[in-house]
């Protein structure tokens, strides 16, 4: 078996890589000029390429490893479920024990009734059984009409042509003829970029009226879901107001809408607690999980689902949905696993009184750089947002993401893995994150940032709109 230190030189490897290897997210033109940053070690929050740098990945790889690289236990769980029982699937009327002990730990850690878990591969998955959930439930109620969904501009739920549809993102909406029918979507709760003159909480309560006005419009009786991640990940860390979580439960509540709460990103410890719902004081009737349910050490993804939705289409005879791969038995006792080692090793006590604390401070004095408008953090959650003008909160003159792009390019220049969504700068570090590990992010952070200003008044792009 060759060690993966043992590898071919770098230029050879981008070759191969170009050549065979298409990217998600990716112009494979640009990036196969360019050559792909080759990924050869983790251990903790820390990255070593195939040039042997090492670099602090302020994303937890796709927001997925908890629990940080390198944790031997999880591959010698995977190595014995492997050797005992590599893969059954769940659709003859058959189970087998890692399903079972992870479904059952899973209800045990989600609030309230949601007590059920419909397995998937990935959160793409799980949020296309979503839609085939709500619309069978409101089936067997006898309202087949409530089938439509309403989600947010801007919100990311997967890129299969379900979950892809229930994101709000227009460049994926160009391609492959998205969104698919009976899924709307309403704007999202952007106060910085988009507040004007209002409150935040008088924005948060304005956004939130929006769901209601669309419900209206559509007519209650044929809308099924209202589906929302507590904070929007992809779409630039959006934390909400504080009330518009409220309003959007008693909205839900008040037309007998199902609420379900994408917790792809939020859920396992991102925010301080299990699940963003219970930061938020969400209520959902289905959580959409992935990520860090296995810290992506294995693709394993569900829906965690409330008795009254499992009984009833339980209920009704088969349920004409699922995948190879639900409930795969590697990843499940892999998944079983890291949420053994977050419980038992405290880490969402350390996110909470430890890794938070620290970064909050640290990141919120990056406010006082010439370009960072603001600064926002939930757990280890945050996002930065870049302009010319901070008392505006104005966008720059240039095309949206130029800034970002630029500023995500310098992050990588100075090995730092720090996102862009458009000119807004995001992280989600492992959340094993130490303090002295954390001022390097910080120091790497600050560096690129000088670097980028420094470029952008040279080339004449620190310019307002």
């Amino acid at each position: 078996m060759n060690k993966i230190t043992n590898h071919m030189p770098t230029a050879e490897l981008q070759a191969l890589d170009a050549a065979h290897h298409m990217h998600p997210f990716t112009a494979g033109a640009e990036l196969a000029k360019k050559g792909a940053r080759v990924i050869t070690q983790g251990k903790g929050v820390w990255l070593t390429d195939s040039e042997g740098n090492r670099i602090v990945d302020g994303m937890a790889g796709l927001w997925c490893v908890n629990v940080g690289y390198g944790r031997h236990e999880l591959g010698e769980v995977a190595k014995r479920q492997m050797d005992e029982l590599c893969y059954y699937n769940t659709f003859f009327q058959t189970t087998h024990v890692p399903a079972i002990a992870l479904a059952t730990k899973i209800a045990e850690l989600a609030p309230g009734d949601l007590n059920h878990v419909f397995y998937a591969g990935s959160g793409s998955e799980a949020n296309d059984t979503n839609i085939r959930l709500v619309r069978r439930y409101w089936d067997v109620k006898g309202q087949p009409e409530r089938h439509i969904i309403i989600s947010r501009k801007n919100g990311y739920h997967g890129s299969t042509m379900g979950g892809g549809s229930l994101g709000g993102m227009t460049p994926m909406h160009q391609q492959g003829g998205l969104p698919i029918p009976g899924i709307v979507h309403i704007n999202q709760p952007y106060w910085w970029g988009e507040g004007g003159d209002m409150t935040e909480d008088e924005f948060g309560l304005a956004r939130a009226k929006e769901l209601e006005d669309k419900i209206l419009e559509l007519g209650p009786e044929k809308v099924a879901a209202f589906i929302g991640e507590p904070i929007q990940g992809a779409g630039g860390v959006i934390v909400p107001p504080a009330t518009y979580w409220p309003e959007i439960q008693r909205i839900c509540q008040k037309y007998g809408i199902l609420l379900i709460a994408d917790e792809v990103i939020t859920g396992f410890g991102r925010t301080g607690n299990w699940f963003g719902s219970q930061t938020f004081g969400i209520r959902p009737h289905i959580m959409t999980i992935a990520k860090g349910l296995s810290s992506g050490y294995a693709p394993i993804g569900g829906s965690i689902v409330c008795d009254e939705i499992a009984e009833t289409v339980g209920g009704a005879g088969d349920f004409n949905h699922g995948y190879t791969y639900s409930g795969h038995p590697v990843a499940s006792a892999v998944a079983l696993e890291n949420l053994r080692i977050i419980e038992e090793e405290g880490i969402i006590d350390h996110v909470r009184n430890v890794a938070h604390p620290y970064l909050a401070e640290r990141w919120k004095a990056l406010e006082d750089h010439p370009m960072v408008g603001e600064a926002k953090l939930v757990g280890l959650m945050g996002s930065i947002a870049l302009t010319p003008d901070k008392a505006r909160r104005a966008k720059f003159a240039s095309e949206a993401g130029t800034v970002g792009l630029r500023t995500r390019e310098r992050c990588f220049a100075n090995n730092l893995v720090m996102r862009h969504v458009g000119d807004r700068m995001i992280i989600a570090p492992p959340l094993v994150i130490k303090p002295e590990e954390i001022d390097v992010l910080i120091e790497r952070a600050r560096k690129s940032l000088d670097e980028s200003y420094a470029g952008l008044k040279a080339d004449g792009l620190f310019v307002a709109a």
